[in-house]
């Protein structure tokens, strides 16, 4: 196969990917749903963020939560346990969500009308960044084990993103964390995304995170409908 043809396919699977994409878009608007799609490495701390969040908003909110792995079923049992609707998609050979596997996950919830859907993306900050999954924010995550220069390695993941997080805050002083770095490396290819630093197991900086969320669902419900 040539180097054009490869490029062609590619080309035509992102077509069919941004095309679905507006699809549901289109649809979130019509219900004010709130679409988070989060991206990070494995170990960042994705899942346990999803369940102080889910423990935190599920009494107020109708929240779904769609999980993405290339195998098990382990996080999205652990979501499952807070009382919300959740489905896990494996992926198998492929790293990252795409747009389909969205609008099929979500055919037996045509009924159903979320506040807020939290995605957890497949652990990995390359494949994930280049799928458009019809979501309102994108939030990267990534803790204070990981290296502060993982924006600049993974630039994509973070200048496509709306929001920053940086997890396990309350071990950063343990582990050497240079945050005057972090946030040089971050703002080298994001300058305007918000930063919060947070942890989720000790509850620091978790207000910021909550009430970004309340504010950005406030904010859709008040949209009228196309």
């Amino acid at each position: 196969m040539t180097k054009m043809r490869v490029v062609e396919i590619a080309g035509n699977l992102m077509l069919k990917n941004d095309a679905i994409a507006r699809r549901l878009r289109d649809r979130f608007a019509q219900s004010a749903t709130l679409v988070v799609n989060l991206l990070s490495s494995p170990g960042s701390g994705k899942t346990t963020l999803l369940e102080k969040t889910l423990h935190r908003l599920a009494a107020r909110y109708s929240i779904g939560v769609l999980v993405g792995d290339q195998a098990t079923e382990n996080d999205a049992a652990r979501l499952a346990t807070r009382g919300v609707d959740v489905r896990q998609i494996t992926t198998g050979a492929e790293c990252r969500l795409d747009a389909d596997m969205i609008a099929k996950a979500l055919d037996d919830w045509h009924d159903r009308r979320f506040d807020l859907l939290l995605i957890e993306n497949v652990g990995n900050l390359i494949c994930p960044a280049e799928y458009d999954l019809g979501e309102d924010l994108r939030a990267v995550l990534f803790s204070v084990t990981e290296g502060e220069d993982k924006p600049l390695k993974y630039p994509l993941a973070f200048n496509s993103s709306q929001v920053v997080v940086i997890t396990k805050i309350d071990i950063a002083q343990a582990v050497g964390y240079d945050r005057a770095v972090a946030t040089a490396s971050i703002r080298q290819v994001n300058p305007q995304a918000p930063i919060l630093e947070l942890s989720a197991r000790s509850g620091v900086g978790m207000d910021a995170w909550f009430a970004l969320l309340e504010e950005r669902m406030c904010a859709k419900s008040a949209v009228p409908a196309p």
